[in-house]
C-alpha cells in the first residue's frame, strides 16, 4: 500500500526539484525524504525521480504518482476538514499570506470583522510579495494565500481551489509637468517614449506593467526600480519617469506632486483572488476567513 506521505514526499520535490528544498517545506530532513522517495519505489517497483541539470525530475511512473497524488492528498483533505466540522472546530489558528496592498484592503478588514463573529479564530499574517505565496498554501506553510493574476499571468495549479475577490486597474503616474498630466485618460502606447520606473521582476505588478506596453507594441524602457510604491511614486514625482501603479497602491499617498490618470488599456487590471488547497474550503476555521475576505472585497471603500 502506497502511504499519503510518501506521495507528499513526491509532490514536495516536484514542486521544489531538489529533496534539500523538498525537506525544508516539508520541516522534515533531507534523509527523511530520501527515505520516503526510496520506501515508495520499492513499493511500485519503479524509480520514481532522476537527477537532470536543474536537480531532480519525474520519471514517467513519477508522473503517473503525481497525477494520482494530488487527487489523493486533496481528499485527504477533505476528510480532516469534515471530521474538523465534525467536532465544531470554531477556535483555532488560521495563517494567510498575503501581498502588502491585498493586506490594506482585504485583509485587515476581514481580521476585523472575524473579531466580532468568529472570536476564536486568530488569524496570523505573512506578507508575501510576487509569486510566493501560492506555494506557501502548496506546502502548507499557509493556510489561504491571497494573490494576484492576470493576463498572460503563469497558469493556475489544480490543487488549488481560487475564490475570486476583486478586479483591479492600475492608473498612470506621471510626474506633474508631464504632455499627459492634464488628459482625461492616458494611452498606454504614447508612453513608448518616456522613462519607466516599476517594481522588480518576480513581482506580478512589474508583469503587468510590462504586459501592458508589449500589448501596446513597445518594451518599457525601466531605468528606476522599487518594489515600494511610496518609491516609485517619489521618483516620479522628481520627474525620473512614468510608471503604472495598482489603484489601491495610492491610497493615502502625497500625490499633490505626481499626476495620476486612468489608462486606456484593460489590460493593466490584476485580478486578486484567495486560494486554499484543494478539499480545505469547507474547514470550520478557513470557511469564516475565506467569507471575510469576500465581504471585505465587495465593500464600497475595498478598491475606489
Amino acid at each position: 500500500m502506497i502511504e499519503a506521505r510518501r506521495l507528499q514526499a513526491l509532490q514536495a520535490v516536484a514542486d521544489h526539484h531538489t529533496v534539500t528544498a523538498a525537506a525544508a517545506a516539508l520541516y522534515l530532513t533531507p534523509s527523511a525524504v530520501s527515505q520516503q522517495i526510496a520506501a515508495l519505489e520499492q513499493e511500485t517497483g519503479h524509480k520514481v525521480l532522476e537527477r537532470d541539470r536543474r536537480g531532480m525530475r519525474l520519471t514517467p511512473v513519477g508522473e503517473i504518482l503525481l497525477r494520482h497524488a494530488h487527487v489523493v492528498l486533496a481528499e485527504l483533505e477533505r476528510a480532516k476538514a469534515e471530521v474538523a466540522a465534525y467536532t465544531s472546530g470554531e477556535a483555532g489558528e488560521v495563517t494567510v499570506a498575503s501581498f502588502a496592498t491585498g493586506i490594506a484592503v482585504v485583509l485587515a478588514p476581514a481580521i476585523t470583522a472575524l473579531g466580532a463573529s468568529a472570536p476564536g479564530i486568530r488569524v496570523r499574517v505573512r506578507d508575501a510579495e510576487g509569486d510566493e505565496s501560492l506555494p506557501m498554501v502548496l506546502s502548507g506553510r499557509a493556510d489561504i494565500a491571497v494573490a494576484v493574476e492576470y493576463r498572460g499571468a503563469p497558469s493556475a495549479d489544480d490543487r488549488l481551489l481560487r475564490v475570486p475577490l476583486y478586479n483591479e486597474p492600475f492608473d498612470a503616474v506621471l510626474p506633474r509637468q508631464h504632455r499627459f498630466a492634464d488628459a482625461e485618460t492616458v494611452p498606454v502606447a504614447a508612453l513608448a517614449d518616456d522613462p519607466w520606473i516599476g517594481p522588480y521582476p518576480g513581482n506580478p505588478c512589474h508583469d503587468v506593467m510590462v504586459l501592458a506596453c508589449e500589448y501596446a507594441g513597445f518594451e518599457p524602457r525601466l531605468e528606476h526600480s522599487s518594489d515600494d510604491f511610496r518609491a516609485v511614486v517619489t521618483l516620479a514625482a522628481a520627474g525620473a519617469g512614468v510608471t503604472l501603479v495598482p489603484r489601491s497602491a495610492l491610497r493615502d499617498m502625497d500625490l499633490s506632486r505626481v499626476a495620476v490618470r486612468p489608462v486606456d488599456d484593460v489590460v493593466a487590471t490584476r485580478r486578486v483572488f484567495a486560494a486554499v488547497r484543494c478539499g480545505t474550503e469547507e474547514h470550520p476555521l478557513l470557511r469564516p476567513v475565506l467569507d471575510a475576505l469576500r465581504t471585505a472585497a465587495t465593500a464600497p471603500a475595498a478598491v475606489g
